[in-house]
């Protein structure tokens, strides 16, 4: 590895700290293996352009991250990761009944993870991450979640925006802070889960109205408010969870003039949205003064993390919402706030966002390969698949079937609003710690339950 060399083009602050942040972002992606042998200081300050101080700094301050060791004569080295204590293995199982991000290959999170926490334990940095903090988030999480939302299009400071512990937290506050019971709520006639558990705690009248390949149809959600007092509707509206529909930018600007004609709530669920290559533009960005912003990193990169961004319509109803937060679970885990920040600061949010939706595509090629045409609905960066069944055939059966093979398969009628008016369809979570090769044996399995000829042996498996 005499011949690397970090690209530090355009990137901000100390030269010195950009040499040590893509030395990092090198390791962390694979680019430097564990003992991989460094050009010289003289040799690297050379070929930047730099002085030999710049290149000592940065070699300085890698050394203190412990992502380099010295050998003498022989130069310096990427270090191998140490621990003195055994190895715990985890090994408990993955809930198979939700949606998880696949892995991004080759350990990139988890090394990215441990990068950025001995960087922020390291001392230089203030106080740890492990107090109590302010009411609304890490003041530094809010910060990243403005930079975040920001480049989307979206209005908004680190006084309207707050940090939640995870999208379910951050809807959980916005129902109970902008609703009250009784009130409707428009949304499509299948729905995230967590929404529907929602409504029934807080007593909520759930309207289900008609969608199509763009979404929810604005016409449809303009008839229904005229028939009786709609206070909001909820969107998913890129990749829906879980029918996969994503609305277009069209879409998107005639349900905005229809809630400002009626003054609704838009309670726009984005937990997908940055997984585009493209992100569209959120309703945030187009009504901002009626929209309440989620933006989840749980849904982006692992539900480990537990950091959700919340953007409000105004500072008042951010700050009251930050109440029912911290009432509800305090706070998001500070040290994965810290993380998701100091991933943010860098490109590396942006790099293993890019790993997720690269394996996301890769598992779409095998679902696409192993289940017949037209027989399923996926968006291309998306990780789970909307399958309608034939009449007659069993979702239960069919889901309980495929879990035995390590699929994360839900059934339409946990879903449906009205639960009687669910027809036989699943949501298949081609995403989480499944590997291709067992997602392919999945499909396939999946593939040959609902052939046409499989109607009377699906009850047999």
């Amino acid at each position: 590895m005499q011949q690397w060399k970090p690209d530090i083009a355009g990137a901000e602050g100390p030269k010195y700290l950009a040499i040590a942040a893509a030395l990092t972002r090198d390791i962390d992606a694979g680019v430097l293996q564990a003992g991989a042998r460094l050009p010289t200081q003289r040799v690297l300050a050379k070929a930047l352009g730099v002085d030999l101080t710049t290149v000592t700094r940065a070699f300085g301050e890698a050394h203190r991250l412990g992502l380099v060791e010295g050998d003498g004569r022989r130069g310096s080295f990427v270090r191998a990761p140490r621990s003195d204590a055994p190895a715990i293995i985890y090994s408990e199982p993955a809930d198979v009944g939700m949606n998880a991000p696949p892995e991004a290959p080759g350990g990139q999170l988890a090394a990215a993870f441990r990068r950025s926490a001995e960087r922020l334990l390291g001392g230089d940095h203030g106080p740890a991450p492990f107090q109590y903090q302010p009411s609304g988030g890490l003041t530094l999480a809010r910060e990243a979640g403005v930079k975040v939302l920001s480049r989307r299009g979206i209005p908004c400071s680190d006084d309207t925006v707050i940090v939640a512990a995870g999208g379910q937290h951050a809807l959980h506050a916005v129902v109970s802070a902008a609703l009250q019971p009784g009130d409707a709520v428009a949304l499509g006639s299948y729905a995230y889960p967590g929404m529907l558990a929602l409504a029934r705690r807080y007593g909520l009248k759930l309207v289900p109205v008609a969608a199509d390949e763009h979404g929810l149809d604005p016409d449809a959600l303009n008839a229904a408010c005229h028939v009786s007092p709609i206070r909001a509707v909820y969107v998913v509206p890129t990749n829906d969870n879980p029918t996969t529909t994503t609305m277009d930018v069209e879409r998107r600007h005639a349900i905005a003039r229809v809630a400002r004609a009626h003054d609704l709530a838009l309670i726009e669920d984005d937990a997908y949205g940055l997984l585009r290559e493209q992100p569209l533009e959120p309703l945030a960005a187009i009504a901002p003064e009626l929209t309440w912003h989620i933006s989840s990193v749980s849904k982006i990169l692992s539900p480990g993390l537990r950091v959700a961004w919340l953007a409000a319509p105004d500072i008042g109803k951010a700050w009251r919402l930050a109440a029912d937060l911290y009432e509800t679970a305090v706070m998001a885990p500070p040290l994965n706030a810290a993380i998701v920040a100091d991933w943010v600061a860098s490109d590396r949010f942006a790099a293993l966002t890019g790993a997720v939706r690269e394996e996301a595509l890769a598992r779409q090629g095998i679902a696409t390969e192993e289940l017949r045409p037209g027989s399923f609905r996926a968006q291309p960066e998306g990780y789970h698949l909307w399958v309608p069944l034939d009449p007659g055939m069993s979702s239960g059966d069919i889901a309980g079937a495929l879990r035995s093979r390590g699929l994360s398969v839900v059934p339409s009628d946990s879903f449906a609003v009205q639960r009687g008016d669910a027809a036989p369809a699943l949501r298949v979570s081609i995403g989480g710690m499944i590997s291709r090769e067992d997602l392919r044996r999945g499909l396939g399995f999946l593939a040959a339950l609902i052939a046409p000829d499989a109607v009377h042996k699906v009850t047999l498996v």
